[in-house]
């Protein structure tokens, strides 16, 4: 018997996102129904506080027993091997499609599709990894810590604001995962909001930057890219979100990295 999405309970809802986001065994202690994969968006940021937690715990932690650069390495593989590298994937599919389709909407969409990586895709993650090791070795390993812990929810939540903003550009027949995330509403768009605010603001707290700067610089990241994808695709894709989350997350690290070097 199918279950309807508004019958499945909150916390299967969460679970789902944890079991599509990451690659840790939580499919082996509860599989919930298929229609909560539909939602996994609404508690992205959730995930995030538990891969920015295993990724700030081995760089701070570590940096105590290991010279900072291979920490900072270190965490960063902790992270990919959490995810999958879910968002990398999606990342180097961003930048093969929209480097190599031109402005043909379909050849976008097939390249990005495709599983092999090409050109625009291999540059486009080396130079996404070198400025991301590079932000974090700026930092003491206390602030960037406690950076990620705040960027790395907050970033998810600002890329689910694509799926509020366009429609999906597939089929969901044609999707990757045969999943298409629903419309969020605004009860989840509160919980979205709690969930990515509440690390960054007791980052902003903590340190006393300016919120202004921290909070709005990558939203402008985030707006631009909003703007690329709806005049090639109009609308987004799986890929889209992951490479927007990335590349958000990356602005926070280099705002952070600017205030703290010149604050």
């Amino acid at each position: 018997m199918e279950i309807q999405l508004d019958q499945t309970r909150w916390y299967d809802r969460i679970w789902a996102a944890f079991i599509f986001f990451t690659r840790l065994p939580f499919w082996r202690l509860h599989q919930p129904p298929k229609e909560c994969y539909k939602t996994v968006v609404e508690h992205w940021p959730l995930t995030g506080w538990l891969t920015g937690g295993a990724m700030a715990a081995t760089l701070y932690f570590g940096s105590m027993t290991m010279p900072y650069p291979v920490v900072v390495i270190a965490a960063i593989i902790v992270r990919l091997l959490i995810t999958g590298a879910l968002h990398e994937d999606g990342l180097a599919d961003f930048f093969d499609g929209f480097g190599g389709g031109g402005t043909d909407r379909q050849r976008i969409l097939d390249i990005m599709k495709d599983s092999h990586i090409g050109t625009y895709g291999v540059l486009g993650l080396i130079f996404y990894e070198l400025l991301l090791g590079a932000t974090l070795l700026s930092m003491s390993p206390e602030i960037a810590a406690l950076a990620i812990l705040a960027a790395d929810p907050y970033s998810k939540m600002v890329a689910s604001q694509l799926i509020i903003m366009m429609p999906y550009a597939r089929t969901e027949e044609t999707a990757k995962n045969k999943t298409v995330y629903r419309k969020i509403e605004w009860k989840a768009g509160v919980g979205l909001a709690i969930q990515g605010l509440l690390p960054m603001a007791a980052f902003l707290y903590y340190t006393g930057l300016p919120w202004e700067m921290v909070i709005f610089l990558p939203c402008i990241v985030m707006y631009f890219l909003y703007l690329l994808i709806w005049h090639r695709l109009q609308g987004y894709t799986g890929d889209c979100c992951g490479a927007v989350c990335l590349l958000v997350e990356l602005a926070v690290y280099l705002v952070i990295c600017a205030l703290v070097t010149y604050h």
